[in-house]
């Protein structure tokens, strides 16, 4: 369905506008769906991705800096992040050996153990949305998407 429609506009719209919305609510149309699939596992989005980090790290400890790097969402608060993954005891926050103001975090087994329940269906729900699109395609989007964001 054209954008025009999805939000129906009567007035015309720039071809920019077009774009600019069309990434807006094509972002909060995917944001949605992914959000119903973590409802059920009682985190976030950002808990989600701080998951993946820390699972991406086999085994070993990071620091909140280099979690806080890696967010797909910058402005997230990573210490109210991490003290939510606390009480659910999916991550454990230690004190580093060698620099006592760093503090380290690593993915608990509670923790890979919901990542192991969500992989299949996030990917599930990333090949349902993506489907419709050729290879082709979704590397044509995916440089035009990265070409925005260029400096």
């Amino acid at each position: 369905m054209k954008i025009e429609e999805e939000i129906k506009s009567t007035v015309k719209l720039s071809i920019a506008k077009k774009v600019i919305l069309n990434l807006t609510f094509t972002k909060n149309f995917i944001g949605d769906k992914f959000n119903e699939i973590l409802k059920p596992f009682e985190i976030s989005g950002e808990q989600y991705n701080v998951l993946r980090i820390l699972r991406g790290q086999k085994g070993k400890p990071i620091n909140m800096q280099d979690i806080q790097d890696r967010m797909v969402t910058k402005n997230s608060n990573t210490t109210r992040l991490i003290d939510k993954l606390l009480l659910k005891e999916m991550v454990i926050r230690n004190t580093c050996p060698e620099n006592r103001r760093k503090i380290e975090i690593i993915i608990t087994q509670t923790g890979l153990d919901v990542l192991s329940e969500l992989d299949p269906l996030i990917d599930a729900h990333e090949n349902s949305l993506l489907n419709k699109l050729s290879d082709i395609e979704l590397e044509n989007l995916n440089n035009l998407l990265e070409k925005i964001r260029e400096n």
